[in-house]
Order: structure tokens, then sequence, then C-alpha cells
């Protein structure tokens, strides 16, 4: 959270910062199977955050120890490049933040993948954040989902997540950077949308029950709108012809 002296105003006359509506999403553009040498890939842009993801396996599970003679081993890393933001400006290697992010990330896909159909092997996520601009967590389940469909890994539903937050004294859906450090609460959340279950819930900041039932009803409908997207990127893998892609970045 940044400091109340530097504090802008974040929501006026039914606008937020960004000119966005209280229950309005930032842009989000996926593309599907971005990496030739990974099994499953994902590139999204949301917003300001550009995030990279890639799967691998299910292959062989190293060390052997780790193994489980039941089901695989999902494991996942997230990394921000020491280029990605101010916060992160100069930093190499993993941190409190990249290993909690890890965690929560793992946890997730642990609920959906059905990886009792591979035992003795792992599965392994990685999400690279080339740019941040809030919400990284977020923007990194949604694209690791359709990574992880793209590499034809059985799930019991392709999750997607999205965030709410209070600004001003109003609830909002999909926090900006500023809403995120200048904001009185953040509250992510992950989807199944096929059962409505919640995979990922974490809360920084107090709401009220009023405003609790608020924000679901905000983060469902952004979860319907999000899901239809990862939809379409992994529609338009299957629609274009079976050659090598290469991840292009233009500007709009």
């Amino acid at each position: 959270m940044g400091s109340a002296k530097d504090k802008p105003v974040l929501f006026a006359n039914g606008k937020r910062i960004d000119g966005r509506k209280a229950d309005e999403l930032r842009s989000i553009k996926i593309v599907s199977r971005v990496l030739n040498d990974a099994d499953g890939s994902a590139y999204i842009e949301w917003g300001k955050n550009k995030i990279l993801a890639g799967v691998y396996g299910p292959r062989e599970c190293i060390p052997r120890h780790d193994q489980s003679l039941y089901r695989a081993v999902v494991r996942c890393r997230y990394n921000m490049a020491p280029f990605s933001g101010m916060e992160e400006h100069g930093r190499s290697g993993p941190s409190r933040r990249s290993k909690e992010l890890s965690k929560v990330i793992k946890e997730v896909f642990e609920n959906v993948i059905i990886s009792e159909n591979f035992p003795k092997t792992q599965i392994d996520i990685f999400v690279e954040i080339l740019q941040s601009d809030g919400g990284t967590r977020c923007a990194a389940v949604t694209a690791a989902a359709v990574a992880l469909a793209d590499a034809g890994i059985p799930m019991k539903d392709m999750p997607c997540a999205v965030a709410v937050c209070k600004i001003d004294g109003k609830m909002a859906v999909d926090p900006g950077k500023e809403e995120d450090n200048f904001g009185e609460s953040d509250m992510p959340i992950a989807y199944s949308p096929r059962t409505g279950e919640i995979l990922l819930y974490q809360m920084d900041g107090l709401l009220t029950k009023a405003e609790l039932e608020e924000a679901f009803v905000f983060a469902r409908g952004a979860a319907d709108k999000i899901r239809a997207i990862q939809v379409e990127a992994i529609s338009k893998v299957y629609a274009e012809p079976k050659e090598e892609r290469f991840l292009t970045i233009k500007k709009d």
C-alpha cells in the first residue's frame, strides 16, 4: 500500500483513475502455443502486464525420491524478470514474494489437474513476468491454465482468476497498479468456472459483509468474460495450420 500523503483520487464521478467503470476489466489478450519447445504455452497481455507461461510434462520426476506412486507431482515457478517493474529493478533470483506466489499457483492447479493419470511423473509450470502492472498472480493463473490446456493435460476445469479491490470506499474489479498500491483492500480470487468452486482466495485489508457480497458478484461476472477469452485462445490453435508458432509482440 502506498502512503496516504501521495494517494491520488482513484474513483470520481463513476469513473476510476484510468477511465474504467467499477465492473470493467482492463484489456486482455491471450495467445496460446507461443513456445515451440514447451509441451504447452501461453502469452497474456492484461492491461500493461505481459506474462509468459510454459508447461513441461508429464515427464520423469527428478529427483526420484520426490515422485508419487499415485499421481503426478505438480511444480510451479513464478518469477518476475529484473526489468519487469520498478519494485523488481536490478533483482535476480527467487524472492519471498515469488516463492509465495509459486506456492499458491501450484495449489490452484493441484486441485484441477487429474494427476492420478500420470503416476511417478512431474508436471512443471513456469511463469515469467516480463512486465508488471498490478494483478500479476491472477494473470499468471489465467495464462498457466491456457498453457496446461495447450499441453493436453487433463483437468477438471480450466481455472481463471481476477482480483477485486476497494478504492475510495467503492468496490471495483481488476485493480491496476495505482489502485493496488493506494486502495483500501485487495482480494485475488481464482475460480473453477464450471463448478463455481473457489481455488484461490486471498485478502489484504478489511471489508464488510455487504462489500464482500458485492465483490463476489463482480468477480463472477469478470470470470465469465475471462473464461471466454481463454477458450478463444485455445480454439485458435486448432483452427490454424499446424506449423511452428513464434511469439510476436506488436504495439496496437
